[in-house]
């Protein structure tokens, strides 16, 4: 067949645009750029359309045609690892719509849907729903739902302590810009959905919208490891709050964090609680389908995946074989990228870094590579991470052995907010031990330099004769370390500083 005529691409323009506008006007003598405009105008793009976009429309596979299992299997692969870190947010939600008030499920907070709750100290070792949490923040966690209701958010005067507030939408893209990087006032801010319209009461300092209704929040707040500083971080924790608009009079509220109720943790066990069910994948792909609208480029995507959903409902004994493949994607691909060494920006002396994290767009692999091994990351400029598995020679960081780390004068991590370094166990939790120390840096005011102004980080399983600087590791087990720049200088956001080596003693 020849390339397609005018009148074809008009044609095919116009049967889109009139099969998608409910109240499309006939077209009758309309000139092509007419039809481009009115075709154009139903999916705004931060990007110009590719030259022969029109070529691709209609949109997507015709749904009546019958379609092969191994096609089926092959579409429904590359779904489940394209949508695992919306499926996991998503199901996060799930977990918090039930919850009656803000509370703490073991170690963690909870609260019902648009509400956060607050720690008042560091988290507890045992926490289990977030893999690589740290030990030099108060963190806050809670679900956005903006197709209930547009969010407040209130900011208090934190003075010169450091914090940000993280809020990701379904993608786990970073939707807002609050914290001490970005010089923001005290006083309220509104969260609203994609789709709201309503009136913006008097006193919001700034609307953030998301391009999804369903997200999540982590506040963080800098303290330091004194009592000094752990007494008087309560006065500002108390403000930190979050509630639907309808709760909003324009006065600040307070919750005393220290007095939330306690039920037994949902999560326990050595690894980080499941987020993510093949055998539940495909109930729950529309929702997050309707959820996430195409970015530039994904309506191709879009259309096999909804395709993919009405075969099994054609012919349900697609299902069972089609939950075996996404099994096997789980296993076979997503898994092995909870070990930071088999991903990410390779870096000097085997550490490894990326530079998009909350601002992944279209980089499918490295969102899910984060959302596996260590999700709700924060954007580059509020906080930049590095990740590390093996020595110096290459070989597997393990407790049988001793390490050092050693920054060079004036060469730890260059920031205006804080840095750490922190060890985790072969599940990216806290390894237990005797001084109950799971990170170093910033927050340590007792760490000695070297005589040459260098600083060391021991990292060994038994006390070395340094104690100040000591990071314990657990015995004979496999462990890694992290290391995070928050607010980092120029330095650290071009590449000019990179991380020592781990040195095998």
């Amino acid at each position: 067949m020849g390339e397609p005529t005018d009148y074809a691409l008009d044609r095919r323009i116009l049967l889109f645009a009139g099969a998608t506008l409910s109240a499309a006007p006939v077209f009758g003598a309309g000139t092509k750029s007419d039809a481009y405009a009115q075709a154009s105008s139903l999916n705004p793009q931060p990007l110009p359309p590719s030259p022969e976009w029109a070529r691709a429309l209609p949109p997507g596979p015709d749904t009546s045609v019958k379609i092969t299992e191994a096609y089926a299997e092959m579409i429904a692969r590359d779904a489940y690892f394209w949508a695992w870190p919306m499926v996991n947010i998503f199901n996060r939600r799930q977990a918090f719509k039930d919850a009656p008030e803000p509370m703490l499920s073991g170690p963690v907070p909870i609260a019902p849907l648009n509400k956060f709750g607050m720690l008042t100290d560091y988290i507890e070792p045992e926490e289990r729903l977030v893999a690589c949490p740290n030990q030099d923040v108060v963190y806050g966690a809670g679900s956005l739902a903006l197709d209930l209701s547009p969010v407040v958010v209130q900011v208090p005067d934190f003075g010169g302590r450091f914090w940000v507030y993280q809020m990701v939408d379904l993608r786990t893209d970073g939707f807002v810009q609050l914290g001490k990087m970005y010089a923001t006032t005290p006083g309220f801010y509104l969260l609203v959905g994609p789709n709201w319209q309503g009136d913006i009461p008097k006193g919001i300092t700034k609307i953030f919208r998301s391009p999804t209704n369903t997200g999540f929040v982590a506040p963080r707040v800098f303290q330091d490891d004194t009592p000094e500083d752990k007494k008087a971080i309560q006065s500002v924790l108390q403000w930190i709050m979050m509630y639907p608009l309808a709760e909003y009079d324009g006065t600040m509220k307070s919750t005393d964090w220290s007095k939330l109720k306690k039920i037994p943790a949902s999560a326990t066990g050595d690894a980080e609680s499941k987020w993510v069910f093949p055998e539940k994948f495909f109930d729950e792909l529309p929702a997050v389908l309707d959820d996430a609208p195409p970015l530039p480029g994904e309506e191709a995507r879009y259309g096999q995946m909804r395709a993919l959903l009405e075969a099994i409902k054609q012919n349900p004994a697609l299902k069972e074989p089609l939950i075996k493949a996404v099994a096997e994607v789980d296993e076979e691909i997503v898994k092995p990228l909870f070990q930071f060494r088999n991903w990410g920006q390779q870096l000097p002396h085997h550490w490894s870094t990326i530079s998009n994290e909350a601002a992944f767009g279209t980089d499918y692999f490295t969102r899910t590579a984060a959302a596996k091994s260590n999700i709700l990351v924060n954007s580059p400029n509020e906080t930049k991470y590095f990740y590390q598995d093996l020595d110096e020679s290459g070989a597997r960081l393990n407790g049988a052995s001793a390490y050092t780390v050693t920054f060079a004068k004036d060469q730890t991590p260059p920031v205006n907010g804080f840095w750490s370094l922190t060890l985790y166990n072969e599940h990216h939790f806290f390894a237990p031990n005797e001084i109950k120390r799971y990170s170093t840096g910033t927050k340590n005011k007792g760490l000695k330099a070297n005589p040459d102004g260098s600083l060391t980080i021991y990292v060994q399983a038994d006390a070395p004769s340094q104690r100040d600087n000591w990071l314990p590791a657990p015995k004979g087990s496999d462990f890694t370390l992290y290391i995070r720049a928050y607010w980092p200088k120029s330095a650290v956001m071009d590449g000019t500083w990179t991380p020592p080596a781990v040195v095998k003693v």
